[in-house]
């Protein structure tokens, strides 16, 4: 069943991550950011607000979302609506002190919506976070807190857009694009992975058959065999498998971003009842 959404403002998940095969494939980090940044600027554009699992890094994604943000805010498509939601999970938030989180919010609240999640993934209101004392959460707290956020997120969006991605190196069950790319195919959600940039949305676009394998293939990463039971039609995204297979391997942004409008067109409008103007 699709999460419910408002009809003036449906708001699409994007999952990113740094990717891994970036140099192998003759890219750089500035070709991932900008590949993040058309497909923002499309979706703004076109009224849909987005949302995203907090990354509390300087220059990290949040902080590029909240800078395209600012070239929206008072855009008439957007009038009086949240445009981002940033989801902070306990064990990302609870880690800073009150001085550093009243900054962090000062900095970004203008341009996003800040949701602070408890451990279990319920909704914490600034000033009870800020009256916490900060402390460095253990294991099993960046695994349970984690998926709550994700689950939380997921009950909030009409779709997930899905690139890039470290496989090593992550808190959690499995990756977190993995994580989310999974909740969001258990759910029937629809899916866009771009998996021209690598990283764990390519891995998951091969496990589905949706690209060869290829130099930078990996072995199994923890959660990489919850995929095997899905196939490209599980994807619910509008597109035909066809251009699936385009999207999970163009490296060109624009064919990237032109293929998520199409798909997205028919989903927002089948949500709505009226077809979605996506340019």
């Amino acid at each position: 069943m699709m999460p419910s959404q408002t009809e003036k403002t449906p708001s699409v998940g994007i999952s990113i991550s740094e990717s891994p095969d970036l140099g192998i494939l003759g890219l750089s980090d500035g070709h991932l950011r900008d590949a993040m940044a058309e497909v923002a600027l499309r979706l703004l554009a076109s009224g849909i607000s987005l949302a995203y699992g907090g990354d509390l890094r300087q220059h990290g994604f949040t902080q590029l979302l909240a800078e395209l943000v600012g070239r929206y805010r008072g855009h008439p498509r957007h009038t009086g609506t949240i445009v981002v939601t940033n989801y902070l999970a306990w064990p990302v938030h609870i880690r800073m002190t009150s001085n550093e989180l009243a900054a962090f919010s000062a900095d970004h609240e203008s341009a996003a919506h800040l949701v602070f999640l408890s451990l279990d993934g319920a909704r914490l209101a600034r000033e009870r976070r800020i009256s916490l004392p900060a402390e460095n959460p253990q294991e099993f707290e960046w695994t349970k807190g984690l998926t709550a956020m994700r689950t939380v997120m997921l009950a909030d969006i009409c779709a997930r857009i899905v690139l890039g991605g470290r496989v090593e190196g992550f808190k959690g069950a499995m990756p977190g694009i993995a994580e989310e790319t999974y909740l969001s195919l258990d759910a029937g959600q629809p899916v866009f992975l771009l998996g021209g940039f690598g990283g764990c949305a390519r891995d998951i676009a091969e496990t589905l058959g949706l690209s060869e394998r290829w130099g930078g293939s990996r072995e199994d990463w923890p959660g990489r065999e919850c995929f095997r039971n899905y196939s490209p039609e599980d994807l619910h995204n509008g597109l035909s498998r066809e251009e699936n297979l385009v999207l999970a391997r163009t490296p060109h942004i624009q064919e990237a971003v032109d293929l998520v409008s199409r798909g997205l067109r028919q989903i927002v409008g089948n949500e709505n009842g009226h077809t979605q103007s996506i340019h």
